[in-house]
């Protein structure tokens, strides 16, 4: 082989996926190419036209747009043009223009058919492009075969066993037995005024309030039932009904849905998912007395999340188990608090705010909570109390692991423990006159979730900010305009853009330049369209039903999320592994050709979207 054809094969070997074909079909391939060169500014190929040919760009760029004139993407060195024609009987699908003086290698559309055929590998990579080959390859590497992964995706109506069987309030004790007798079950509800729910009794009960206290068979139902039972909707998933009855002793869980009992989940339901940790660490939290001891338990979450993306978890149920744990530690402490300080003299609800108000916490965690007051609420009477509730709780996460960030964004900020009033004045002002500060909460404020307390105060609150969000274009402009200032680490020719100096040198930072920009369009399509969720995947899931984004685009941007979490979560479980903190900083280089390939393309879908911003939502002039 001439020097000249060695050089060609090397270049190849070097670029994907020629990188994966035997070396030996790699070094015959430079005999059947041939050279084109093209100035900047040539149109190579139109939709529509003949193209026998794969492109090769060996130096130089491209860009594809639509038929529309529509941008789809920019092409470089080792990137392929002219693949849709090979799927279409040489029909060209796009125009594909270059950018500066290009050398194309130019390879046969039958050798193209012969190579796919031949090999499976070289065929996957071209017949998936875009956001169908980054879900294609999600499917590839997702395998979930763990026990707390399968209840991460069983929901809670699919482990309704039988019909409920519920007993009136008036009847009594020797009824409620003699039932439970005959349907051969463990516990029943208690209604009343037809299907009104008033409480539940279990065998438990029959044993320790009745025999153990000799009570009278004839006595009501009602004198042993537990009134106001906690409850789940079958919409959940069943890891979050055995979480409920773990950190609350209880082993029957009601399922309600509209206010209406549609059945009962028991332990036995779940019975054979008995070895999920996260469960077990979360109960062991909620009996815990001393901050530092839950510091033990929760210093355990990098060995779970390294266990649970070795198992194939999503990052979505990853970031869902490891958040289960900052709440029960939360609400711990906020019980301890109060055992402490004696009962809150106001209403109150605790929330959560960022990754844990949206459920996507990672190995590293920093606290963003508030409160929020009933608005009998008076900074007099009741000031004093919720501070030092506050400095308690705040203070034991950030001993515990769950630090202080650098905006003060806690409820040991005065300007974050408000009455429900004062917040709605506040995210009033925020929507209507939005600036930069504004903009910095609405960032975290605007993914809140309750974690303890009275959640009806959050549920009334939430309703009317979605709304007023909704309807006000200049606030969904200026949201558009911040997301904007987010760039995704993906060059002109869709080369990565790495961090130049510093501690991070030519590395990507994969959560503010990866994740942060995809939370910010799912933010912004879901309150522009009055949309409730507030976990990314839940948002891109809810918004396919509006005109403001794709479905196509959704989906996508599902994907693109999922794959850059993952390959974030993949990162820190590495750094765990050797012992190193974990961070968001990857080199590219650790990643083999199939990863980077995708995780290009997920930077890509990214940027397209938030191109389309402008368009769905206008530009503020902020």
């Amino acid at each position: 082989m001439s020097i000249e054809l060695e050089e060609i094969a090397d270049f190849l070997k070097q670029h994907h996926p020629f990188d994966l074909l035997p070396d030996d079909v790699i070094e015959s391939l430079p005999k059947r190419l041939t050279a084109r060169y093209f100035r900047a500014g040539t149109k190579v190929l139109s939709p529509e036209e003949q193209c026998l040919n794969l492109y090769i760009i060996r130096t130089g760029g491209t860009e594809t747009r639509d038929p529309d004139g529509q941008l789809l993407g920019r092409l470089s060195e080792g990137e392929c043009f002219g693949v849709r024609a090979m799927f279409r009987n040489g029909r060209a699908a796009n125009n594909i223009t270059t950018l500066e003086d290009s050398l194309c290698y130019l390879l046969p559309e039958k050798d193209f058919h012969d190579l796919a055929g031949k090999y499976p590998q070289f065929n996957y990579f071209f017949a998936q492009m875009g956001g169908d080959r980054l879900r294609s390859g999600m499917q590839m590497i997702e395998s979930r075969d763990d026990d707390q992964l399968k209840l991460m995706s069983v929901k809670v109506e699919e482990l309704i066993a039988r019909d409920l069987v519920s007993i009136d309030a008036n009847a009594t004790i020797l009824d409620a037995g003699r039932l439970m007798c005959a349907e051969q079950v463990s516990c029943l509800l208690v209604t009343q005024n037809g299907d009104e729910i008033a409480g539940i009794i279990t065998d438990r009960d029959l044993r320790n309030r009745v025999i153990a206290e000799a009570r009278s068979y004839d006595a009501p139902v009602t004198s042993i039932m537990t009134a106001n039972p906690i409850s789940i909707h079958p919409d959940d998933y069943a890891f979050d009904a055995l979480l409920t009855m773990t950190r609350n002793n209880i082993r029957h869980l009601p399922v309600l849905k509209d206010g209406k009992a549609v059945g009962m989940i028991t332990t036995n339901n779940l019975l054979a998912r008995q070895s999920l940790s996260a469960v077990y660490m979360a109960g062991k939290i909620s009996k815990l007395n001393d901050p530092g001891d839950i510091a033990t338990v929760i210093a355990q979450v990098p060995e779970l999340l390294s266990h649970l993306i070795e198992a194939g978890a999503t990052s979505q149920n990853a970031g869902h188990i490891v958040t289960t744990l900052a709440d029960a530690t939360t609400t711990r402490l906020l019980q301890l608090a109060e055992a402490k300080l004696g009962p809150p003299p106001v209403p109150y609800v605790w929330m959560a705010g960022g990754s844990q108000g949206r459920q996507e916490q990672t190995a590293i965690s920093v606290q963003n909570n508030c409160l929020m007051f009933d608005d009998a609420y008076s900074p007099d009477a009741h000031g004093a109390y919720f501070k030092a509730l506050a400095d308690f709780v705040c203070d034991g996460l950030n001993e515990i692991g769950y630090v202080f960030g650098s905006g003060d964004m806690t409820a040991k900020n005065d300007q974050w423990r408000q009455s429900a009033e004062n917040w709605l004045n506040d995210f009033n002002k925020w929507i209507e006159q939005p600036d930069p500060t504004s903009l910095m909460q609405c960032c975290v404020w605007f993914d809140l979730r309750p974690v303890h307390g009275t959640t009806p105060l959050f549920d009334d609150l939430q309703r009317i900010i979605v709304s007023r969000a909704k309807d006000n274009r200049v606030f969904q402009a200026v949201l558009v305009n911040n997301a904007m200032s987010h760039h995704v680490p993906l060059g002109f020719f869709k080369n990565f853009v790495m961090i130049r100096g510093g501690e991070h040198d030519s590395k990507l930072d994969l959560k503010n330049n990866g994740v942060l920009p995809i939370v910010d369009l799912a933010r912004i399509h879901a309150l522009a369209n009055g949309v409730n969720e507030v976990n990314t995947f839940e948002r891109l899931r809810a918004v396919k039903a509006f005109p403001s984004i794709s479905k196509q685009g959704a989906s996508d941007l599902l994907d693109a999320f999922e794959f850059i979490s993952i390959t974030r979560l993949k990162h820190q479980v590495r750094q765990i592994r050797q012992g190193n903190s974990p961070d968001n900083f990857l080199q590219p280089e650790s990643l083999s050709a199939f990863e980077r390939t995708h995780l290009k393309d997920a930077f890509s879908v990214v940027k397209n979207l938030q191109s389309a911003l402008e368009g769905a939502f206008g530009k503020s002039g902020t």
